[in-house]
C-alpha cells in the first residue's frame, strides 16, 4: 500500500517527446509560456514594435531643400498638422466619420431590433445572411460597383428621371461642400458607399446587445402605463447602447482610417488616409505621413476609453 502510494501518476518515459509532455504535465507555467510565448513576441515586436518606430519617424523633419530626413527630434512636423490645408483633412475625416457611425447606428437599429424580437428559426438565418453576404464579396467590387450606380450615366440617376425626381438630385448636388457633378464624385457618394460597407458592423452588436435584454422588463414598463417613446428612452436605448458604442468604435475607426473609398468615390479633397499614402508615398515625406497616422491612433485611443467606461466591450 506504501508502495503504490508513492509511484508517480505517470511514470517517466524514455522518449523525448514522452519526457517533453510529461515535463509541460507537470509544470503548466511553462506550457502556458511556450502557447502564449509567439503570439505575445508577435504582438510586441512586429505590432507594437511598428507602431514606436512610426511614432518615432514622426518627431523627425524633412529638409526643404535635399528632401532628406532630419533625424533630430522636434515638434516641427506636428506644427505642420496645424496648418489649414492638413487641419481641414483632419476636421474633415473626423466628421465623415462621425457622420457615417451616427447614420449607420440610425437604419441598424431597427434591423438589429426585428432580428432580436421578431425573427426565429429560418427568418434568423436569413437575417444573417443578408448581413454577412456583402461582407464575403471583394472589398474593392463593391466599391466600384457603387462607382457604377453613383455615376451620372447610373441606374440611380436613371430611377430619379424616370420617377420625375431629377430635380431633387441636382438640388442636392448643387448644393456646396456635400455637393458635385454627380454623386460618385460628392461627399454624398462617399458617405453612402462608406455607410453601406460598413453597416454590417454596426448592426450585429446591437443585435447582440438587444438579445440580452429581458422581455420582461419591456412588458414591466408597459404594465406601468409607460407609453412606447418612455420605453426606448428609458429601458430599451440605455440596455442596448453599450451594443451601440460597440459598433460606432468599427465604423467609426474603419471610416477615420480608410483611404480607398474616398479615392475612388468623391472628390478631390483629402481624407486622413489618402493624405497619409500622399505624403508616404509621392511625397516621400515620411514624418509627416507617420504624423497623421498618430492621429487617428489618439483619436480612437480616447475614443475606447469612453466606450470601455460605456461597458460596450460586454457586447462585443
Amino acid at each position: 500500500m506504501t508502495i503504490a502510494a508513492t509511484q508517480p501518476i505517470l511514470p517517466n518515459r524514455p522518449r523525448l517527446t514522452g519526457r517533453i509532455s510529461d515535463f509541460l504535465w507537470k509544470h503548466p507555467q511553462v506550457l502556458l509560456a511556450v502557447l502564449l510565448g509567439p503570439p505575445v513576441l508577435w504582438l510586441g515586436i512586429i505590432y507594437l514594435g511598428s507602431l514606436f518606430a512610426l511614432l518615432l519617424q514622426s518627431f523627425f523633419s524633412i529638409d526643404d531643400f535635399s528632401g532628406l530626413i532630419n533625424y533630430e527630434f522636434t515638434l516641427a512636423t506636428y506644427k505642420q498638422l496645424l496648418s489649414d490645408a492638413n487641419f481641414d483633412i483632419i476636421v474633415r475625416t473626423v466628421l465623415m466619420a462621425a457622420t457615417v457611425t451616427l447614420f449607420s447606428a440610425l437604419i441598424a437599429f431597427p434591423i438589429a431590433y426585428y432580428a432580436a424580437r421578431y425573427a426565429r428559426g429560418k427568418w434568423k438565418a436569413v437575417f444573417y445572411l443578408g448581413v454577412m453576404l456583402p461582407l464575403w464579396s471583394s472589398y474593392l467590387v463593391k466599391i466600384y460597383a457603387w462607382k457604377l450606380i453613383l455615376a451620372k450615366e447610373g441606374i440611380l440617376t436613371w430611377a430619379f428621371t424616370k420617377l420625375n425626381l431629377l430635380w431633387l438630385l441636382d438640388g442636392w448636388l448643387s448644393l456646396p461642400v456635400i455637393g458635385g457633378n454627380s454623386l460618385s464624385v460628392s461627399y454624398t457618394g462617399t458617405f453612402l458607399v462608406f455607410v453601406y460597407v460598413w453597416m454590417p458592423f454596426m448592426i450585429l452588436p446591437i443585435q447582440a446587445a438587444l438579445e440580452r435584454i429581458p422581455a420582461n422588463l419591456i412588458e414591466a414598463s408597459s404594465d406601468l402605463g409607460g407609453t412606447p417613446q418612455q420605453t426606448f428612452r428609458h429601458v430599451l436605448f440605455p440596455l442596448a447602447l453599450p451594443g451601440i458604442v460597440a459598433g460606432s468604435i468599427f465604423t467609426f475607426s474603419l471610416t477615420l482610417g480608410d483611404y480607398i473609398i474616398p479615392q475612388i468615390v468623391g472628390s478631390s479633397r483629402l481624407f486622413i488616409g489618402q493624405a497619409v499614402y500622399a505624403q508616404q508615398g509621392t511625397a516621400g515625406n515620411i514624418p509627416l505621413a507617420a504624423a497623421f497616422t498618430v492621429v487617428p491612433i489618439i483619436i480612437m485611443g480616447l475614443y475606447l476609453w469612453m466606450a470601455k467606461r460605456m461597458g460596450a466591450f460586454d457586447a462585443l
